[in-house]
């Protein structure tokens, strides 16, 4: 795999952790600012809704630039946003940093269509794979960390270390990265020669209702697995260590099977055992090893699909890959969005231990969707 295929994969891992690093502070920030829990969770919303509605508009606004320029504008936007977070007075200034932050996260689309245009075509699930490694290892390293460093020092110091490091993938992107990378931009005609192919339609329809299944079980996980099984807070650490490291393994082996056995049947396997487990979860409690190996195997397949999802777009359009994957990257944060409002309304009215049949619900919409699509 060419080296910048890591490069790119250590900024999303940066911007990975920037972006859920307050999910596991939102009571430090609440208190700080002096506003209640929902309100300071608003951040995370106005994150998601920037990803999906700015973050394209600069897409598309870069489309001519060197595709350098594009990302070093994104960490420009990134950086300036968590600083803007850190130094925040109060939660309007803390929702605009958040969609700085958002619109900042153009990059990992960009660096999409980079990984695949540097590669050859039988290696493009491999190099998603590698890209998005980062996004998934921001779940199990940056995650934990962050929450563990705004907890005991407070919610600004993680926000400032990330920051730094924002900066410091700036400086290394200037330096590493060629100035020219044959890598296509996205443009306004493009954008509408896309929306217009069924294929296209269909398969961010998946996107939006795959991470609408997974977020609706993974935005409350802790909620769950103590509904399931309560356990001490140093088990439920350790607990959300493995689901985080089950989630790494899948994006490296939905990589793989892309490659060995295309994106069609990556996909059909991977939501079929997603659906399977989700009946499941709800009939471990009280045997915790159960749970794990459920969960562990929902982990894998539901964080494994990027990498063929994103590869049977660049099949469409390899020319339109930047607007596809940012398109993608929208319906990515829409399904959080959607996942995490439907399973906290579900999780009060029904139970907590039975948000997985929730999400199944959003997984079988999914798989009609996939089916039509397959069909034709």
């Amino acid at each position: 795999m060419p080296p910048l295929l890591y490069l790119l994969a250590a900024c999303n891992l940066v911007i990975g952790t920037g972006a859920f690093s307050l999910a596991g502070i939102l009571q430090p920030v609440a208190r700080s600012l002096q506003v209640s829990l929902g309100a300071a969770g608003q951040s995370m919303t106005a994150y998601a809704v920037a990803c999906a509605v700015l973050a394209p508009m600069v897409l598309l606004g870069t489309g001519r630039w060197q595709r350098k320029a594009a990302l070093q504008l994104a960490l420009v936007l990134f950086a300036g946003g968590m600083l803007l977070c850190a130094w925040a007075p109060d939660l309007p200034t803390l929702l605009l940093g958040r969609v700085m932050m958002g619109t900042g996260a153009v990059f990992t689309p960009i660096a999409a269509s980079i990984a695949v245009a540097i590669v050859e075509p039988a290696l493009r699930g491999k190099a998603l794979s590698v890209t998005f490694l980062g996004m998934s290892l921001s779940y199990v390293i940056g995650l934990p960390l962050g929450a563990w460093l705004g907890l005991r020092y407070g919610w600004r110091v993680p926000t400032l270390a990330i920051a730094a490091c924002t900066l410091l993938m700036l400086v290394l992107v200037s330096q590493r990265m060629p100035r020219r990378v044959d890598a296509p931009g996205a443009t306004l005609r493009g954008l509408g020669e896309v929306l217009l192919h069924g294929e296209v339609v269909r398969s961010l329809g998946l996107t939006l209702m795959y991470f609408s299944a997974v977020f609706t079980v993974f935005s409350y996980s802790g909620p769950v697995f103590q509904a399931l099984n309560p356990m001490s807070p140093e088990r439920l650490s350790l607990t959300l260590m493995l689901i985080g490291v089950a989630g790494v393994a899948g994006t490296l082996s939905g990589g793989w099977a892309n490659d060995r056995f295309g994106p069609m049947r990556t996909l059909r396997w991977q939501l079929a055992v997603l659906s399977l487990m989700m009946l499941l979860a709800p009939q471990t409690g009280g045997c915790y090893a159960g749970m794990m190996a459920v969960f562990m195997v929902w982990a894998t397949a539901g964080f494994g699909m990027m990498a063929p999802t994103q590869a049977r777009l660049a099949r469409v359009s390899l020319h339109q890959a930047p607007v596809l994957f940012s398109l993608n990257t929208s319906m990515l944060y829409f399904g959080t969005a959607l996942g995490a409002a439907i399973g906290g309304a579900a999780g009060i009215g029904l139970g907590f231990e039975r948000l997985p049949w929730v999400g199944l619900g959003f997984a079988l919409l999914g798989g009609l969707t996939f089916w039509r699509g397959a069909r034709r």
